[in-house]
């Protein structure tokens, strides 16, 4: 009895296992397929398209749009499906401008804290670019994007502060891909980067403040501008 009892439960677990494996790789593709842009703003798709390009059954696909709905990249429409939630100028400008507070805080610290060894691998960081058009090194170039701001919020050692910054860089990666794919931010990005970065080495806390708020604005103008002269269902006021 007590073999058949755990043979049960062991098929039971396998198959809930399996269940979150499904759901954990349908969330992981289409996450990404909305971040960089491969399902656009403001794109419609049903439930089964998505899952049969998955090639799974509707359980995983459904909890997967389920979870990206909780996050606020799709909408759920009854009867009709979903959404990719469009990107709105305003949505936008209030996600700049908490953080620009938030990374400008965190670079005045870490011009204080931040070890010459950190410094260094930061001026590494700052000297990524990508081609346009080119998907494997635009990936990588906004990884290496992130993985920069990051360092620095880590450099301020308030975690608090560091969770804050990357919880709104994460808002912001759908934002930096459309950006990537409009127009080539090589040279503005670099240029903004080993500045903060030559701030932070003089230990200029209110430089290297003033540096990095300057450069989340000069994403977000870029961002917005690039957008605008490609504006579709996918942006609105």
């Amino acid at each position: 009895m007590e073999t058949t009892l755990d043979k049960t439960g062991e098929t039971a677990q396998s198959g809930e296992k399996r269940g979150k494996s499904l759901t954990e790789q349908a969330y992981a593709i289409l996450r990404d397929r909305v971040l960089t842009g491969d399902l656009r703003p403001g794109t419609e798709i049903s439930e089964p398209e998505l899952a049969e390009q998955l090639a799974m059954s509707k359980t995983p696909v459904r909890e997967a749009m389920a979870r990206l709905c909780v996050e606020g990249l799709m909408e759920a429409f009854p009867r009709r499906g979903y959404r990719v939630t469009p990107v709105t100028v305003k949505d936008m400008n209030d996600l700049f401008a908490v953080r620009g507070v938030l990374e400008g805080m965190a670079a005045a610290l870490a011009a204080q804290n931040m070890t010459e060894d950190e410094l260094d691998a930061l001026d590494r960081l700052a000297g990524a670019s990508y081609v346009v058009g080119e998907n494997v090194s635009t990936k990588t170039f906004v990884s290496t994007n992130e993985e920069f701001h990051s360092a620095i919020a880590q450099g301020s050692r308030n975690p608090r502060l560091h969770a804050l910054v990357m919880s709104h860089l994460e808002q912001c990666a759908r934002l930096f891909y459309m950006g990537t794919r409009i127009r080539d931010i090589n040279p503005e990005t670099s240029q903004d980067h080993h500045n903060i970065v030559a701030l932070l080495r003089q230990r200029d806390s209110e430089g290297a403040r003033t540096a990095m708020m300057e450069h989340n604005e000069n994403t977000r103008t870029g961002i917005l501008t690039a957008l605008i002269s490609e504006a579709g269902p996918g942006l609105s006021l």
